[in-house]
């Protein structure tokens, strides 16, 4: 034994003058050869022994015993002799260190030496927490130098392919114990140290360009980092918040405010879904943040959205097929949903859906429905009660008129004016102001015989008419030819005035037709100053000016034979506007005082903060406290409720 034991001895005899690699070399050469050696001597003994007709179960004892005997003097020597310990760790280092700066190792070298150190049991101590230690200090430096020097998308990608490089060694040579630890220190030192940072210097540019591919990274990588996905989540709601209220509170980009609301929410439901793999914490905040910006700007987005949807609905809008058409119209209702005040919405689609029905400008009624239906899902039944009375009434009408025809063939004087009429319920449809109009005596004639009709079969009644929303279809004869002026009733008014006469003044039709100032003023500007101008302005010019004189231009000229002449539209709708946003205001009032009469009736006593908690549970519709305290002035002034004389923060209910 004490032979065996010298062998084992010279076998671990090292050069000291030899440079790391060749160190390293001899290193494994002698670890190498000892190993044969020791499988050799024990071999021998086991011959010995088995010739000495031993049992089986020596021979591996025997064989373990010199197996560990050899390992124990090869690991007397590394583990007592701090030099050769040192330099052997140190060329380890040094061979890796190398590698991760690009350059080609021996693999086969490291791995037999890993092994070497771990078959000694010295693995541990002497090479893995040294290592773990030198890789913390390298990926700090290298963290902290790379953030300086590389935009976002490239470091990303710089840190994925060192992940992939440290799971490689783990594969090549590394021990497997040293895998969690030495990629926790990775994600640590390359991400977890530099999380606000890389998300400040680069989400916003990733979602701005629509970087996908890096988004994804940027996903799978922080998920693997304590706090990543948290702290991801948080930028992800504050920049679609950013983002999005730039669009909503920009009013000079309002044209284009929900297109641009559309494009975003598709863009942000793609990163979610293909990015952020349908992770429903990014989902839910993405809600949260819309329904947070797009609420910032009271009103405005909720006019706006029904507004677009009147662009898709309106007949003339070839963008899309009824398939695309629906698609719209459910991307219309996603932004819907976050808007909380849709009475606005309402009031502005029940207007511009009045426009369409009336004048037939509906591209598809099975599409009209289509929305009324998801309106009504959405926010039940009483939303869209009186929109659906509206298409009641246009039903009701097209009866009424058949019966109206046959009616008039009955007559002994028949009209050459061709009447259809449409009979509103004034509770169904938008207030619309009165006006007096001077209309021809045989307009007037035929307005008498079907009011006639009508309230012969609908006793107590009463029918109001609406000249604002009348159009006609006129024959015109010019030098080119007969052609139909498709037109509303005012520039019926002022183009029948031409048959009795050639020129007017402004004037002379104002006092004519009876049409109001800003109305006649739009209507002439229409007739004169638009694309097909059948009257001519003189002077010349955009503006009709109190000064200037009409005549018919019998050299118009046009490719169609049924032209429509469009009314002037820009300035009545910022007068709409402003009336449809002050009836949703005085609406809410109403609203407001029923529910404070209801609670107080349903509590008989209520304080003052429990009163309006309650207020806010049931109403629909964004409310300021002021206003609320208002309200509940004005029922206290009108006797509907009386403030406690001991605690005036408390109400009681008049009853």
């Amino acid at each position: 034994m004490t032979q065996l034991r010298q062998v084992c001895e010279d076998h671990v005899q090292l050069t000291e003058s030899l440079d790391n690699l060749s160190f390293l070399k001899r290193m494994n050469r002698c670890w190498q050869d000892h190993c044969r050696q020791t499988v050799r001597f024990a071999f021998t003994f086991v011959l010995l022994i088995f010739f000495s007709s031993w049992i089986y179960i020596s021979l591996i004892c025997i064989h373990m015993r010199y197996r560990d005997t050899g390992l124990e003097l090869f690991r007397t020597h590394i583990v007592n002799d701090s030099a050769v310990q040192k330099r052997t760790v140190d060329g380890i280092l040094e061979q890796i260190e190398l590698e991760r700066t690009g350059e080609t190792v021996d693999r086969s070298l490291l791995r037999s030496l890993l092994g070497m150190l771990s078959d000694l049991q010295v693995y541990k101590d002497s090479f893995e927490e040294r290592f773990l230690i030198e890789t913390n200090r390298l990926y700090a430096a290298e963290g902290q130098l790379l953030m300086q020097e590389r935009d976002v998308p490239e470091y990303l990608h710089h840190v994925a392919r060192r992940l992939e490089e440290e799971n490689d060694r783990i594969m090549s040579y590394l021990d497997q114990s040293t895998q969690k630890p030495l990629i926790s220190c990775v994600e640590k030192q390359l991400l977890g140290e530099h999380m606000t940072a890389i998300l400040q210097k680069g989400l916003s540019t990733l979602l701005d360009e629509n970087r996908v591919t890096e988004l994804a990274l940027l996903y799978q990588l922080f998920s693997k980092v304590k706090g990543g996905l948290p702290t991801l989540l948080q930028f992800w709601r504050d920049y679609i918040k950013s983002f999005g209220g730039k669009i909503v509170c920009t009013p000079e980009k309002d044209k284009d405010m929900v297109q641009d609301l559309l494009d975003f929410k598709d863009k942000m439901d793609n990163v979610a879904q293909s990015c952020f793999t349908r992770n429903e914490g990014f989902i839910n905040a993405m809600k949260e943040a819309f329904e947070t910006f797009i609420n910032k700007r009271p009103n405005k987005p909720a006019e706006l959205i029904a507004k677009y949807v009147d662009s898709k609905l309106r007949a003339g809008n070839k963008e899309a097929t009824e398939e695309e058409l629906e698609r719209i119209l459910d991307k219309i209702m996603i932004i819907f949903r976050f808007i909380h005040g849709k009475d606005v919405f309402e009031a502005f689609y029940k207007k511009d859906l009045a426009k369409r029905l009336l004048v037939g400008k509906s591209a598809s009624v099975d599409a009209e429905k289509s929305m009324l239906s998801k309106l009504k899902h959405e926010c039940g039944a009483a939303f869209t009660s009186k929109l659906e009375g509206m298409f009641k009434d246009m039903e009701l009408s097209k009866d009424i008129m058949i019966q109206f025809k046959q009616y008039m063939q009955n007559q002994s004087e028949p009209s050459n004016i061709e009447l259809t009429v449409n009979i509103l319920t004034m509770g169904y449809w938008p207030s619309y102001t009165p006006m007096e109009v001077h209309l021809p005596l045989e307009m007037v004639k035929l307005q008498e015989v079907f009011k006639l009709f009508y309230l012969g079969k609908h006793s107590g009644r009463k029918l109001q008419w609406q000249p604002t929303l009348g159009h006609a279809v006129l024959k015109a004869e010019f030098k080119e030819g007969k052609k139909e002026l498709q037109v509303s009733l005012f520039q019926t008014l002022v183009l029948l005035m031409f048959n009795e006469g050639e020129e007017f003044s402004v004037e002379d039709i104002r006092t004519a037709t009876g049409i109001e100032e800003g109305e006649l003023r739009r209507t002439l500007q229409s007739l004169a100053c638009g694309k097909a101008r059948v009257l001519n302005k003189n002077p010349r010019g955009k503006d009709v000016e109190d000064g200037d004189r009409f005549n018919f231009n019998n050299d118009f000229k046009h490719k169609l034979f049924r032209i429509k002449i469009n009314q002037i539209q820009m300035k009545e709708t910022v007068e709409e506007q402003v009336s449809t946003t002050e009836r949703v205001f005085q609406d809410r009032q109403y609203q407001i005082d029923a529910a404070v009469v209801r609670i107080m009736k349903m509590r008989k006593t209520l304080s003052h903060n429990l009163l309006v908690s309650e207020l806010y549970n049931q109403l629909k519709f964004p409310v300021k406290p002021g206003d609320l305290k208002k309200r509940i002035e004005s029922l206290i002034d009108r006797d509907y409720m009386e403030r406690d004389k001991e605690t005036p923060n408390q109400y009681h209910y008049v009853a």
